[in-house]
């Protein structure tokens, strides 16, 4: 079977999704989880962006040795510069460069000549090749692109030393057949094809990114590209997951084989959502709850005959488990290192030692300890070591149907100092932001609040996530706690810190094209 390559894109672009603000560290969890699920190639971000960026993708490059780690670059000499000193000590380093080709993009956002693209476009190239043997090339808006001038620009870069070529639905406006028809004219029409490997990247804002991904590899790509989970700007990126199920499950009709671990999905998909905040629709495919769910009588009858005649995909193919007790209030720290290493959870010292000091805390509250609940403790941000700039010390709030909510809360700052406010509000989570907000001092516009359990049971983790706004930049948080008040504080403080960390390492909007 062709050997298709699997590149991952969900720490560039999965995170542009709006709301979306992930720590160094954290990206770094999902690069390795990445790594365990198998992708070939991980897009860990765009370096010149900002400091942050580029620290980021320097510490990936720096642990990540199975897959390629690439930087995305404009076609710009510093922005190759910086992908380069940001890479250059990964054990596979690559970089991937894009520039517009529609005659809309060309027109009005570059405001270039079709000429001058394609000079640009070859001077990148050649410039990159002077460091890298890992080339990605890609055409911004491919599908809304002259395919004459596709294939004159795609000749020259690979004279100039690219490795791949991505003809990205920038927008999501092709179609199955649309799109599996210009890989084939690429492939009929530009000599030096044959040194390259074709790539695909598709936006879902026609829902159709998947199946255009899927028509791309009956049409000779020996590259897909998407995010996990199917985040995203917009609408969103092909789902890496259940295009990754469908070639497993259809090999009569693709014909191709992928490195990646399926028994990763599930536990990928739970850690790119719980660190992004972004909730996994019910009865989205191959990893929503509703996946594997069965209330119809005739289906339910059907599945306990033989599963077969409901189900297409077997629950353990995709790493699913019964979720079961694994741990109780006695178990010693070996036994919950082993777990840890059992479920892919691998930390340094200093943090396992806080991650089991928080799971004991946990079993004298809860019955049962899940697999949710471990992770959800090991992605609490105050279990990542990071240095917060703001600490919640206590939390006291009086509501009642017939009393005005009120709270009074106590935060340490950054200088160490305890102060502590009260203030009221119309309800108790109101009152709880109102007195954060005379702490911190700042205008702070509350966007979104969202809460969760981790598990079902009155004894479940409360997950919240907020995107807060201070002075026209957006944060996300995300707090965990028995108590939905304390999740709710903890959650807004964390989203403070974020931006608090961004500021100081002097990151702005990205602004950057979703390919």
């Amino acid at each position: 079977m062709r050997k298709v390559d699997v590149f991952d894109t969900t720490l560039r672009d999965g995170e542009q999704s709006a709301g979306v603000n992930l720590h160094p560290h954290e990206k770094l969890e999902i690069a390795q989880q990445l790594e365990r699920f198998g992708v070939d190639v991980i897009e860990a971000g765009f370096p010149a962006s900002s400091q942050g960026d580029f620290q980021s993708v320097k510490q990936i490059a720096e642990h990540i040795k199975n897959s390629t780690v690439v930087g995305l670059a404009r076609s710009t000499k510093k922005d190759i510069d910086a992908v380069w000193e940001a890479v250059k000590r990964a054990e596979k380093p690559g970089i991937h460069i894009f520039l517009a080709t529609s005659p809309v993009h060309m027109q009005y956002k570059l405001q270039m000549e079709p000429k001058e693209v394609i000079k640009t476009a070859v001077d990148s190239v050649r410039y990159a090749a002077q460091y890298f043997t890992h080339i990605q090339w890609s055409a911004e808006d491919a599908t809304r692109s002259e395919w004459s001038f596709l294939t004159t620009i795609i000749e020259k870069v690979i004279d100039e030393g690219a490795t791949v070529i991505n003809l990205p639905d920038t927008v999501g406006y092709t179609t199955p057949e649309e799109y599996g028809k210009l890989f084939q004219y690429i492939q009929e029409n530009v000599r030096n094809i044959d040194r390259v490997k074709l790539s695909a990247h598709c936006h879902d804002d026609l829902g159709m990114a998947v199946s255009n991904t899927l028509s791309a590899i009956q049409h000779g790509v020996n590259q897909v590209e998407g995010t996990i989970n199917g985040i995203g700007e917009r609408a969103g990126n092909a789902s890496l997951e259940e295009i990754a199920v469908a070639l497993k499950i259809r090999p009569d009709i693709y014909d191709v084989e992928t490195q990646i671990n399926l028994k990763q999905t599930v536990r990928t998909s739970k850690l790119v959502s719980k660190l992004t905040g972004m909730v996994i629709p019910q009865n989205k495919a191959v990893v929503g709850t509703n996946a594997f769910a069965h209330e119809s009588g005739i289906h339910q009858d059907g599945v306990l005959k033989n599963k077969q005649t409901y189900e297409i995909i077997e629950p353990e193919m995709v790493g699913l488990s019964s979720n079961k007790m694994i741990l109780g209030k006695h178990s010693g720290s070996h036994a919950f290192k082993e777990k840890c290493k059992e479920l892919g959870i691998y930390l340094n010292d200093e943090d396992g030692k806080k991650l089991f000091f928080a799971f004991k805390e946990l079993t004298a509250k809860k019955k049962e300890v899940t697999e949710d609940d471990i992770f959800a403790l090991m992605m609490d941000s105050s279990m990542q070591g990071t240095s917060r700039t703001y600490q919640l010390e206590f939390l006291q709030v009086s509501y009642g149907s017939r009393v005005v909510p009120t709270t009074t809360i106590g935060i340490r700052t950054p200088e160490g100092e305890i102060v502590q406010e009260s203030a009221t509000g119309k309800g108790s989570i109101e009152s709880v932001y109102n007195t954060i907000d005379r702490i911190i001092n700042q205008p702070i516009t509350l966007i979104d609040y969202r809460i969760q359990s981790t598990t079902v049971g009155n004894d479940s983790l409360a997950e919240v996530y907020v995107q807060v706004e201070i002075k026209g930049v957006s944060s996300s948080g995300r707090g965990i706690e028995h108590d939905v008040l304390e999740a709710s504080a903890k959650a807004y403080i964390d989203a403070i810190n974020r931006l608090q960390v961004k500021e100081y390492f002097g990151e702005q909007e990205k602004g950057v094209s979703s390919l």
